[in-house]
């Protein structure tokens, strides 16, 4: 079946308005959205239309029971001119591995992939030619039942927005290891990338961020004995010139950017470990000064430097940012693939 993408263009853009050297993250947007809706068993039709409200029933099913998936994703200019997509097939598998764990339909290829490449085409000019920043793309899809009854919703709205943005976390973070609150439990949803994994983590955020932290570091919920992610990135510690980061244990995201970084590193010569990692271990090397960088890493920061971890009552300071080897590699090297300094032997740009 083929999904031709409908466009209406938007008669009032509001380009002009915007100061590119100083976008608050995720609060301006392109002109134009990517809309289609699943309905009698199928997708319908793509449409491409001017940004605005969506119009939702009261019992909008995703609204009482959270049946919600997103992604994300960035555009970027490259040092010669082009438009390119970084990594939009790995994003696209994520989504409907989320699907299948929310017991939603999966989105075809055709709608995903061409319809995302129609709307950055439309709206390139949004994509920021600045050093650090881009375009910020957000799919995702929910139930639209208007019934309250918990059972999965038969009809879906998969939306694209787009919203350009400057850096993340510009400045280092400090982050906790967190003991009583869980991002995800054993057999739960921590894989998917799914709203109420977000929602769930606001609270223990909050909390942390009232003592002076950043972010947390999550650790497993059975016992709080193991490091999972860093708020909403995965996590790296590199000890002694190996860099560790937690094994995919299905209450970890499959993050593209963790993915792309651990190809890179390894194809580079260094030494990395993805396995269980104890607090403990990461608190002791701590304690011996043996721990060189600890850095989040995920679509919208790409590499987050992490400046102290707390652990109880103590707080540990890692060494400079300055001189850290592996996590200045890793930005290095994904900015260069990402605006064309460097040949993209991988294959993981989209040029539109």
């Amino acid at each position: 079946m083929t999904y031709e993408v409908k466009i209406t263009k938007t008669n009032h853009s509001t380009i002009s308005t915007v100061d590119f050297n100083n976008i608050p993250f995720g609060q301006v947007f392109t002109d134009h959205i990517l809309v289609c809706d699943y309905t009698n068993g199928e997708w319908g039709q793509p449409e491409i239309i001017p940004f605005g409200n969506l119009s939702l029933h009261p019992a909008t099913s995703a609204l009482h029971y959270g049946q919600t998936i997103f992604e994300g994703m960035k555009a970027y200019k490259t040092s010669d001119g082009r438009t390119v997509i970084f990594r939009p097939d790995r994003n696209f598998a994520r989504f409907n591995h989320s699907a299948d764990r929310m017991c939603m339909p999966n989105i075809p290829k055709e709608i995903f992939i061409d319809g995302l490449k129609s709307l950055i085409d439309l709206d390139k000019e949004w994509v920021p030619n600045i050093h650090g920043s881009s375009l910020y793309i957000r799919p995702f899809m929910f139930g639209t039942d208007g019934a309250v009854g918990v059972r999965p919703s038969d009809n879906y709205k998969f939306v694209i927005i787009c919203s350009p943005v400057n850096s993340y976390y510009p400045e280092p973070i400090k982050v906790i290891f967190e003991t009583h609150y869980s991002r995800a439990a054993f057999g739960g949803t921590g894989e998917a990338k799914n709203g109420g994994n977000y929602g769930a983590a606001m609270l223990p955020t909050k909390l942390v961020q009232d003592k002076g932290f950043k972010q947390v570091l999550w650790t497993d919920s059975k016992e709080h004995r193991y490091v999972e992610e860093s708020g909403t990135m995965n996590v790296f510690f590199v000890i002694e010139d190996v860099i560790l980061t937690p094994d995919l244990s299905g209450r970890i995201l499959h993050g593209v950017t963790r993915e792309s970084a651990i190809q890179l590193l390894k194809e580079a010569g260094f030494i990395v470990e993805e396995r269980p990692i104890e607090v403990s271990e990461i608190v002791t090397a701590l304690k011996e000064g043996k721990v060189s960088e600890a850095f989040g890493c995920g679509t919208a920061a790409t590499i987050a430097h992490i400046s102290h971890i707390g652990h109880d009552a103590d707080v540990y300071e890692l060494p400079p940012v300055e001189g850290r080897k592996y996590s200045t590699f890793i930005t290095d090297n994904l900015d260069a693939i990402k605006t064309g300094k460097l040949p993209d032997i991988h294959h993981w740009l989209e040029t539109i």
